[in-house]
């Protein structure tokens, strides 16, 4: 008799103590679960051994990313359902390993594992990270950014589309497009900054060059870009070349902590402080307020999370640290704005732009929708699967309020206490 799905669905139903709100089939034909609501479809009777041995969100992402799981209806629907019944239960979802490890949980878990075939671990999908060494020290850290964006510059291109900016784009509408939107943020940056002809800026993380390409071109700024990404840089540097700005645009690859040859008249640091890590965020902001002159503007631009009742429980999402961001780690908004002031930043504004990351998201994931064939076939069907996934839970995290994004300006207010900024708040608008 073809039970799975029924005892499987009744399992995990014991261990949310709440019902679970998708449709499930096994791989067996059988289903469970309430009619017309998404599906979670288990392929192979291999998913069950990768929770078995690996309960909670790493046992589920293996399965994801092997394929042994999909999502068959709405993908966002299923994210929203899922990620609300565990975000409304906390702190009992943090708990979710721990019960599958009970005895008892295992117990009933058994039965099923007769179904699920040889009692060996399966191997993790080869997109996984690999780890060695201590966090954020320049190897690990040089390690972390190649696993996530040295995956080919085709693939980033299907995805981001010709603007090639992986960060929030700020749009002036819902429908209006990405490049355009992506445009208007970097502009909005520069506007911050208030960057003039001549002045050096310094952009940490640049990417594939997009702000120091747009700084350049349309402020008349010289421009120094560090990434630790080699095949950003040389993306970057070919995009420099063709803008016939080599004259006023440095690319290089090298850690922020490397950077010697300041002060520079500002700084952009877009999307970057997430991978600095929570332990040397503070020593980030000071050699950020090192590199500057007095006067000069900081624009900071970074994901943040919501604080924790109990911050000491807080930990990193196992899928995204082993699939997505390794060794990244997000900050409430609060606690960045505290390293900035304690570094000797005067912070002048803050804007969230939380509803425009939502966007961004849905248009990226479209995009990797629509070229999937190529996605698969530029870095195999294991990452596409982390992309679409990860692209889209984090589209309704932002859109419920569980991330957010904030501009951060800050200034390296000299002495005298002139701070250079217009009386009138946000002039750049």
């Amino acid at each position: 008799m073809a039970d799975a799905a029924p005892r499987l669905h009744g399992l995990v139903e014991q261990l949310l103590g709440a019902p679970f709100p998708l449709r499930l089939r096994a791989w067996d034909g059988s289903q469970a679960g309430p009619p017309g609501a998404p599906t979670l479809a288990v392929r192979h009777r291999r998913a069950l051994r990768r929770l078995l041995f690996k309960p909670g969100e790493l046992g589920l992402a293996r399965a994801w990313v092997a394929g042994d799981v999909e999502i068959e209806g709405d993908l966002y629907t299923a994210l929203d359902l899922v990620s609300g019944l565990l975000w409304e239960r906390d702190d009992d979802a943090r708990t979710l390993a721990q019960a599958l490890r009970d005895p008892e949980f295992r117990a009933a878990a058994r039965g099923l594992l007769r179904l699920a075939g040889p009692p060996l671990p399966p191997a993790p999908p080869r997109e996984e990270i690999r780890r060695t060494g201590h966090l954020h020290t320049r190897r690990t850290d040089r390690r972390a950014v190649s696993h996530h964006y040295d995956v080919g510059n085709d693939f980033y291109a299907l995805v981001l589309g010709p603007s090639m900016v992986y960060s929030c784009a700020y749009w002036q509408t819902p429908d209006g497009t990405l490049e355009d939107a992506q445009r208007d943020k970097l502009e909005l940056v520069c506007r911050k900054l208030a960057l003039t002809p001549g002045q050096r800026l310094l952009d940490v993380g640049c990417g594939w060059g997009s702000m120091a390409v747009h700084a350049a071109r349309e402020h008349g700024v010289r421009v120094v870009g560090i990434t630790l990404s080699q095949e950003q840089a040389a993306h970057a540097r070919k995009r420099v070349a063709e803008a016939g700005l080599t004259d006023r645009v440095e690319i290089r690859v090298q850690d922020y902590r490397d950077v010697a040859d300041g002060p520079y008249d500002a700084i952009s640091s877009i999307g970057m402080a997430e991978h600095v890590g929570s332990d040397r965020y503070l020593e980030y902001a000071r050699v950020l307020h090192a590199l500057l002159k007095p006067g000069g503007r900081l624009l900071n631009h970074q994901i943040a999370r919501r604080p924790q009742r109990d911050e000491s429980a807080y930990g990193v999402d196992a899928f995204i640290d082993a699939y997505v961001f390794p060794d990244g780690e997000l900050a409430p908004v609060g606690t960045t704005v505290g390293h900035l002031e304690r570094a000797g930043f005067e912070v002048r504004d803050l804007e969230s732009i939380r509803e425009h990351y939502a966007l961004t998201l849905r248009r990226w994931v479209a995009r990797l929708e629509e070229g999937w064939d190529r996605a698969v076939h530029l870095t195999g069907p294991g990452r596409a699967r982390v992309w679409r996934l990860y692209m889209a839970a984090s589209a309704v995290a932002f859109e419920r309020n569980r991330l957010g994004v904030n501009q951060i300006l800050a200034v390296r207010t000299p002495e005298t206490g002139d701070s250079g900024m217009p009386l009138r708040a946000r002039a750049w608008n």
